[in-house]
């Protein structure tokens, strides 16, 4: 039985590209493994709270002289980080916002990248710790930025690529759902990428 792990960091709800991208993309995992478990984790309505000195505490203190303080402020990253270890296949949902991605897809982030846990260093350098899993980036953008003159302002595809590479997750395929503001491009511009879904088992 496969998992697959649904992150969604739209506030658009149902309206929103990345998000009916992301839903096409599980639907066709789940017919490629159609017993499958889904999890679908709305990062929105989750709110996880930005990294402050209580959490980065909690996160260099041993498991065994947590305080019940500290196990308060672990709490979110330990959900999240065991969600992801449990998932076989990660859909992320990444909606460009000002060239880069959604904060609450950021502080997500925050709380499952932590040393000795999801990576470590060694003396070959660092090392990702999650590692088996197949990753989908479901992205979405008003303009165009797979090509041209506004390629360079995508900071959203290499930034993940960078940061989930770094943890272990270095299987990821991207699909776009771009020019949605763009006429005659906005119309096709989700029907184009939800064409693009390619699933291998």
């Amino acid at each position: 039985m496969k998992t697959i792990l649904h992150l969604i960091s739209s506030p658009r709800q149902e309206s929103s590209l990345s998000i009916q991208l992301g839903k096409a993309i599980v639907a066709q995992l789940q017919q490629t493994y159609p017993d499958s478990t889904v999890n679908e984790v709305n990062l929105i309505e989750e709110n996880f709270p930005h990294l402050d000195a209580p959490h980065l505490q909690s996160f260099f203190t041993p498991r065994e002289n947590l305080t019940p303080a500290d196990q308060e402020a672990i709490r979110y990253s330990e959900r999240a980080i065991g969600q992801l270890m449990e998932a076989d296949f990660i859909v992320v949902g990444a909606p460009l916002y000002n060239f880069s991605i959604h904060s609450a897809l950021k502080a997500w982030i925050d709380h499952i990248a932590r040393a000795g846990v999801t990576f470590r260093y060694s003396e070959q350098g660092p090392e990702g710790l999650v590692k088996g899993k197949k990753v989908y980036i479901a992205m979405s953008s008003g303009g165009v930025y797979s090509e041209g003159p506004y390629q360079p302002y995508d900071f959203v595809v290499p930034y993940l690529k960078a940061v989930l590479g770094f943890l272990g997750m270095t299987d990821i395929t991207v699909y776009r759902a771009e020019g949605a503001n763009i006429p005659g491009l906005k119309e096709h511009a989700l029907e184009k990428a939800i064409g693009e879904i390619s699933i291998d088992a």
